[in-house]
């Protein structure tokens, strides 16, 4: 085996691995000769073809499936006689068998980029407050309160804050009929911001049976993308206004939530448990987020473009997935892949890197996934989806399964190992306090 290594970029070999006729050979013999013992052809008893028969009619498909075996034989073999330690699966320039019997393959690989490692422990980071108010408990019973309440169609007065209605609509967009923007007996609920609050504050003041043309003008950062950065002029009809009739907060109320609350102080408790249990998850990944971002802005190298590739396209994938949910596709939404790889492409640097970070950490403090912590990977996953732990691993048979998972799981072990050992400061109130007039301060000096 000859192996020539070329320097292409910083992180990026150019890998050319000669295989001699003796190792090449062999090979091609095996394949042909299971051909001429299979092979039918008229004129010829099976087994008895010409070499020179078979060769002429089956070289292409033999000389492609025998490259393919001896570039997945070799490549790895190679990369380790070379002392290179890839972290992408190579790209395949060519392969071709020369005119002397040998053969040759190209392959760029991407390497590890090589840093110093920075600071890493005793980070420090603004500590998340966690309390819950009473004021906050009260808030979500209200909003109980409102989505249990019965509804009552009203006819003598106008759209208020507060009520639901019944509505046909139609988007227009330079005057032409938006397809994914149209929807009949379409329930609004006024001031909830689910239909954007711009739109449910046209429809306060109007009365069942009205109709009206509104403009809305939709920020660039509405989540939904058929919409986001657009006016839209809304051809809307209101068919039904309807009241709630709310609920007296009291034991009965509790006893309506759940079985499990006698009392109106049962459910305060558990929406305070649980809502704790919520914002100290939120924290810790607010926590984690900021550790991140100190770690990116003290390291700074060069990371393998196939690899932010892959990552951005990973993320084209989730918003794909995403639209689909919702009955529309890229095109429909206005988006191209171009336009998404663009927008995507700094977050997808910044996950790289700071992945290449998090598994240097790992090497030197010696972190590792242990059974334990796969199995406990595995209870948490058959909890979340309510099914038995036997049943997820039938789900991580494949390696190729098992190892993202394990990834996963080894970076979620890092970070608690880095929040760990960050120093949590108390957060600075950041108090906007006016200019004093001149004439006053010249008077105080």
């Amino acid at each position: 085996m000859e192996v020539n290594v070329e320097e292409v970029s910083e992180l990026t070999r150019k890998i050319t691995v000669t295989l001699p006729v003796e190792d090449v050979k062999p090979l091609l013999d095996a394949e042909y000769d299971k051909l001429k013992s299979e092979v039918k052809m008229k004129g010829f008893r099976r087994g008895k073809v010409p070499r020179s028969i078979i060769v002429k009619q089956y070289k292409p498909q033999v000389e492609g499936e025998t490259g393919e075996k001896l570039v997945q034989e070799n490549y790895f073999t190679a990369i380790e006689k070379e002392g290179i330690d890839p972290v992408v699966h190579p790209d395949i320039k060519s392969a071709k068998f020369n005119d002397d019997g040998s053969f040759t393959f190209v392959a760029d690989v991407d390497i590890r980029p090589e840093f110093e490692l920075g600071q890493y422990k005793g980070l420090e980071v603004e500590k998340v407050d966690v309390l819950v108010t009473d004021e906050e408990v009260q808030l979500e019973l209200e909003e109980m309160q409102k989505n249990m309440a019965a509804l009552r169609s009203v006819s003598d007065r106008a759209v208020q804050e507060g009520d639901v209605v019944i509505v046909d609509f139609q988007g227009y967009e330079n005057g032409e009929p938006m397809a994914q923007v149209k929807n009949d007996d379409y329930s609004v609920d006024v001031g909830s911001g689910n239909m954007g609050k711009e739109f449910e504050e046209k429809l306060i003041g109007m009365k069942k049976d009205e109709e009206a043309t509104h403009e809305v003008d939709f920020p660039s950062s509405h989540p939904n993308p058929v919409l986001k950065g657009k006016k839209v002029e809304f051809r809307i009809k209101v068919k039904d206004v309807k009241e709630r009739v709310l609920a007296d907060l009291d034991d009965e109320f509790a006893k309506d939530v759940g079985e499990e609350f006698k009392t109106m102080d049962d459910l305060k408790a558990s929406i305070l448990e649980r809502r704790t249990k919520e914002r100290e998850e939120r924290a810790e990944g607010t926590v984690t987020d900021r550790l991140m971002q100190k770690l990116l802005e003290t390291h700074e190298f060069e990371v393998p473009k196939r690899l932010v590739a892959f990552e951005i396209e990973q993320m084209i994938k989730q918003t794909e997935q995403q639209l689909e949910q919702s009955g529309l596709s890229l095109e429909s939404a206005g988006l191209s892949r171009e336009k998404l790889a663009e927008q995507n492409e700094e977050m997808a640097v910044k996950r790289v890197r700071g992945d290449f970070i998090l598994k240097k950490i790992a090497e030197v403090e010696e972190i590792k996934v242990s059974d334990e912590d796969l199995e406990r990977g595995f209870k948490r996953i058959a909890d979340q989806y309510n099914m038995p732990v036997a049943k997820v691993k039938e789900y991580f048979q494949s390696r190729d399964d098992l190892l993202p998972f394990m990834n996963e799981l080894l970076n979620e072990k890092i970070l608690a190992f880095l929040r760990d050992e960050a120093v949590l400061a108390e957060a600075v109130e950041k108090e906007e306090k006016e200019p004093e007039p001149v004439a006053e301060k010249d008077e105080e000096e």
